[in-house]
């Protein structure tokens, strides 16, 4: 599997690795899935966006990667508050009139990617988690 080459408890002991670690995964789980990748960490001056994929049926897909070193029992809806949503709606919309992209379906995913202490990643995928 992608990543555990790396040490697992390396990985635990540092968040930022984890992230990247998990954005990596992420993209590579949704890439199997047909989606082909546009951006990653696109970076405005609204805020910024894990990544940015586009669908199956040409859909841009705003991907928002939540990474966890082991299993929480939050709600999806908790792990992404309201300013979060708000922000990351700003970002799309740049993105969306800095590429001249119009009329072109498109929607907010939340995927969590939880590593845990052994045993397979667990990935759960929460496609349409909000609309803006």
């Amino acid at each position: 599997m992608f990543g555990l080459v790396l040490n697992r408890k390396k990985l635990l002991a540092d968040g930022k690795l984890l992230g990247r670690w998990g954005e990596r995964r992420c993209e590579i789980f949704l890439k199997k899935q047909g989606f082909r990748r546009l951006a990653n960490n696109y970076t405005c001056k609204a805020g910024e966006i894990d990544l940015i994929m586009v669908d199956g049926s040409g859909a841009i897909v705003f991907v928002e990667v939540k990474t966890r070193a082991k299993e929480d029992f939050e709600a999806v809806e908790s792990v992404i508050t309201q300013t979060k949503k708000d922000k990351l709606t700003r970002v799309a919309r740049y993105f969306m009139a800095a590429n001249e992209i119009a009329n072109r379906p498109c929607r907010f995913d939340i995927v969590t990617i939880i590593l845990g202490q052994a045993g397979p990643v667990q990935i759960r995928h929460y496609k349409n988690a909000f609309i803006p």
